[in-house]
C-alpha cells in the first residue's frame, strides 16, 4: 500500500506540469508552432543529461549500498537485456496480431505506443522517490531508456513515416540515448578515480538540473498539446484508450509475471520493471512526431490520454508489488 500511496502522490504533482503549458497557450503566450523545437531540446539535451547524471550518482554513490560496481554494473546489464527482450517479445505480439491492418497508420502507432514507454521522463523520477535510498535504481531506468529508444528510433520512427530505412543497426545505437549511454559508462567506472573541483562540482550540478528538466518540459509540451486539441476528439476515440490499456496494464502485467518468480532477480528489480513497463505511452513518440511532422495528432492523443489516465493506472498496478 505505501507503493501504491507514494506512486499516486508522485504521479499527481508530475501531471500538475500540464497546468501552466495548457494556460499560456490559451493566452497566446506560447504556441504550438514551436514545439518541434522544445522536443528536440528535450530529446538531445535533457534526456541525455538525465542519463549522463545517473550513472555518475550511482558511481559515486556505490559504496553506500553495500555493492561493488561490477555487481551492479552486471545488475544493470540484466535489466537491460531483460527490458529488451520484454519489448520485443510484446511488440511481435502485437505485429502478428494487427499486421494485416497496417496499411493504416493507427495500427502502426498501435504497436509502437502500446510497448514504448515515458521510462525516463516521467519513469524515472517514479523509481527515484519509491526508492529514494537506492541511487541504482535511475540507472535501471537509464537502461530501460536504453531499450526502449532501441526500439523509439526503429520500429517507432518506421510507425511514424512507414519508412523501412530506419529499421536498422545503426538507428539503434546512434541516437541521443545511445550516445549518452556511450558516455555514461566510462563515466561510471572510472569518475570515481578522478579527483574533484569546484569547476567540475558545478559542471556535474549543471548536468543536474538539465536532467531534471526533463519531467517539467515533457508535461509542459504535452500541456501546450492540450491546449490546441479537441477535447471532445481525444477522449471519444475508443482506439487510444485501446492504446492507452494495452500500454499501461496489460504490458506491466505482461512483464511482471514474466520475472517475478524467477529466483535471482531481487523485489527492487522486479518492481522497477513492473512501474517502468507502467508508464503512459512514451512522449519521444510525440517528440519525434513532432521532428518528423508525422501523425503528430495521433501520438498526441495517445500520449495525453495515457498520462491522464496514468494517475489512476500505475497506483493500480503497482498493488501487484503485494505479491513479491
Amino acid at each position: 500500500m505505501e507503493v501504491f500511496i507514494n506512486c499516486l502522490i508522485r504521479v499527481a504533482i508530475s501531471l500538475c506540469f500540464i497546468i501552466p503549458g495548457f494556460i499560456l497557450c490559451k493566452v497566446k503566450k506560447a504556441s504550438a508552432d514551436h514545439l518541434s523545437t522544445l522536443s528536440t531540446i528535450l530529446v538531445f539535451v535533457c534526456g541525455p543529461c538525465m542519463i549522463i547524471y545517473s550513472f555518475y550518482k550511482a558511481s559515486m554513490n556505490v559504496d553506500e549500498l553495500g555493492i561493488d560496481k561490477l555487481t551492479l554494473g552486471l545488475n544493470m546489464l540484466y535489466f537491460g537485456l531483460v527490458t529488451l527482450l520484454l519489448q520485443m517479445i510484446f511488440t511481435l505480439i502485437l505485429f502478428l496480431i494487427f499486421r494485416k491492418k497496417y496499411d493504416d497508420a493507427k495500427y502502426r502507432l498501435l504497436t509502437g505506443a502500446s510497448v514504448l514507454g515515458n521510462v525516463g521522463f516521467f519513469g524515472l523520477p517514479l523509481v527515484e522517490a519509491l526508492f529514494p535510498n537506492n541511487p541504482y535504481v535511475a540507472c535501471y531506468s537509464s537502461v530501460f531508456v536504453m531499450s526502449m529508444n532501441i526500439l523509439a528510433f526503429t520500429v517507432g520512427v518506421f510507425c511514424l513515416t512507414k519508412d523501412k530505412k530506419y529499421i536498422s543497426l545503426k538507428k539503434a545505437i546512434i541516437n541521443p540515448t545511445g550516445i549518452a549511454i556511450m558516455i555514461s559508462i566510462p563515466i561510471y567506472i572510472f569518475i570515481d578515480k578522478i579527483p574533484g573541483n569546484k569547476f567540475t562540482d558545478v559542471m556535474w550540478d549543471s548536468i543536474n538540473l538539465l536532467g531534471k528538466m526533463t519531467t517539467p518540459l515533457c508535461m509542459l509540451i504535452l500541456g501546450i498539446r492540450l491546449a490546441v486539441v479537441n477535447l471532445k476528439d481525444i477522449f471519444t476515440r475508443k482506439f487510444v484508450y485501446i492504446i492507452s490499456a494495452l500500454k499501461m496494464l496489460v504490458f506491466p502485467i505482461f512483464s511482471f509475471f514474466a520475472v517475478c518468480f524467477l529466483p535471482f532477480f531481487d523485489d527492487t528489480f522486479k518492481i522497477s520493471i513492473l512501474v517502468l513497463s507502467a508508464a503512459p505511452c512514451a512522449s519521444v513518440i510525440l517528440n519525434l512526431a513532432e521532428i518528423h511532422h508525422s501523425e503528430e495528432e495521433i501520438a498526441a492523443n495517445c500520449v495525453l490520454v495515457s498520462t491522464l489516465l496514468c494517475i489512476i493506472t500505475i497506483p493500480l498496478v503497482t498493488l501487484l508489488s503485494n505479491i513479491l
